[in-house]
């Protein structure tokens, strides 16, 4: 196995475990067929070449993260990472797993980078609108608040210059800690949802 295929792929999402829960995005009885809102994020790790090239960075090395919100919760409910952001941009990491696990019917929230899958509610879709639109950017912004409290972290706002093999596992740590100020006294701010 090279060295890019195990950063890539040996942990498994996290998804199943008590503090985030993916099946916890039905618990809300929401009739909505988007339960959940989904989006990347990338953090700077030293240079390892153009399969690591993140857009973000200028084109410097990055490892990238898949993030999922519960819509009506917001809870932290899916981490999947980490990917070289160069080789695998958004829409394909989605691809990978986390469409196989929605329900049939159900779709997810995101940004125009994820344009052209059917599971995915982006902004840009002809029929949205003023009204819907404005809802879906303040889902989107919250998805955004979570990214930047991870990334308040020092070891991920800097470059990581640890063992890579440790990044994922350093992650997942701090987005542990973040879904558990989200629910002891640090929730984020409420949106109000309807795509029924």
């Amino acid at each position: 196995m090279n060295y890019i295929s195990y950063v890539c792929f040996s942990q498994p999402p996290f998804y199943c475990f008590s503090q985030i829960d993916f099946e916890s995005r039905k618990n809300s009885g929401s009739l909505n067929d988007c339960l959940l809102s989904v989006d990347c994020t990338d953090i700077r790790i030293p240079n390892h070449g153009p399969r690591f090239a993140s857009h973000k960075f200028a084109g410097k090395s990055g490892l990238r993260y898949e993030l999922a919100i519960d819509i009506k919760t917001g809870n932290l409910v899916w981490i999947n990472g980490p990917f070289p952001c160069g080789a695998f941009p958004d829409l394909l990491i989605f691809r990978q797993l986390l469409l196989y696990f929605l329900d049939e019917g159900e779709r997810a929230e995101a940004d125009d980078g994820y344009r052209g899958e059917a599971k995915i509610k982006c902004p840009s879709t002809i029929t949205n609108s003023a009204e819907s639109r404005a809802m879906q950017q303040r889902v989107r912004s919250r998805q955004e608040t979570v990214n930047k409290r991870i990334k308040q972290w020092e070891i991920l706002n800097v470059l990581y210059r640890h063992d890579l093999f440790t990044h994922g596992d350093v992650f997942r740590a701090i987005a542990v800690i973040t879904q558990l100020s989200i629910q002891n006294g640090e929730p984020l701010f409420q949106v109000e949802y309807d795509d029924i």
